[in-house]
């Protein structure tokens, strides 16, 4: 096996949204998407106090793609229109395919609200292609006890294995186009050489922390993305890092976007407007509110 080497390191732009410290890798200027990521939001570390308003991300229309969102603090309540709901607790991860259309609301439950507390969380979108676009709407809510935890780096690392294979072990999500996707915790010193074969776009952030990747220095809020020269990555951690890392087979094709629909065609993107203007997002019918 061949390791890859480093392509290029992105720095998260600072882009809070509210009172909510967010960061965003991707989209960034010169680097659109690492198809078929084609965003990536991190929201904190923070702390709210008693009192406060929670998250900011009431019902919002999707089309298109999948959002995967991962509680690394804090909490989370889902709802949408497919009649899913749920509050993922920390190291728990949500995986929600809008397809053809569902309304959806990620907000902090009543009892974040009341009492606070500490807050962080990575918000991914990952592509479909055209012929998977329209499948219907679909969701999974894992809490960290359903997530598979690998020990690796000779034991001071641990990867929470979200979906894909490693070694025997195999996560408990399937996606559509077989996205492998973890996220990792090294302690300083770790080492060890992750699996990305050379034909897949390898997504690659560093959450918190400092390690090489291939042997260059990057620090925490920056996104790595890799040659396709070689089949592994050989990381190694000089701090307790933690890091969101996948790897997917690339769409290849043309990426119209608007807001939260993701299509091929601006005409696709017309029809999703009307579509949702029209109600047929609206599913099994109105978002309620979820958790106590």
């Amino acid at each position: 096996m061949t390791s890859r080497s480093v392509a290029r390191v992105q720095p998260a732009h600072r882009d809070d949204i509210s009172d909510l410290t967010t960061r965003r890798p991707v989209p960034a200027p010169g680097l659109d998407q690492v198809d078929p990521f084609l965003f990536l939001n991190h929201h904190g570390p923070q702390t709210y106090q008693p009192g406060n308003n929670g998250l900011p991300f009431g019902p919002h229309p999707h089309r298109g793609f999948e959002t995967v969102t991962f509680i690394l603090e804090g909490n989370l309540a889902h709802h949408d229109t497919g009649g899913h709901e749920s509050v993922i607790e920390a190291g728990g991860v949500q995986w929600m395919t809008a397809g053809s259309g569902l309304i959806h609301a990620e907000v902090s439950p009543p009892s974040f609200k009341r009492t606070g507390g500490p807050l962080e969380i990575l918000q991914l979108w990952v592509n479909l292609p055209g012929r998977l676009k329209m499948n219907a709407p679909a969701y999974t809510g894992l809490q960290q006890a359903d997530i598979p935890q690998v020990s690796v780096a000779d034991g001071k690392g641990t990867l929470s294995l979200i979906a894909g294979g490693f070694g025997e072990v195999v996560g408990p999500i399937h996606p559509l186009t077989g996205v492998f996707m973890t996220t990792l915790r090294l302690a300083s010193g770790g080492r060890m050489e992750l699996p990305a074969p050379r034909d897949r776009s390898v997504l690659l952030y560093v959450v918190s922390g400092r390690l090489a990747v291939a042997g260059v220095v990057v620090d925490q809020w920056n996104l790595v993305t890799m040659n396709p020269d070689g089949d592994k990555i050989s990381i190694g951690a000089s701090t307790d890092t933690v890091l969101l890392f996948g790897h997917a087979d690339p769409i290849g094709e043309p990426v119209v976007a608007h807001g939260p629909f993701v299509m091929n065609t601006s005409e696709e993107i017309g029809e999703a407007i009307r579509d949702y203007q029209a109600g047929k997002f609206n599913g099994t019918g109105p978002l309620v509110g979820v958790g106590a």
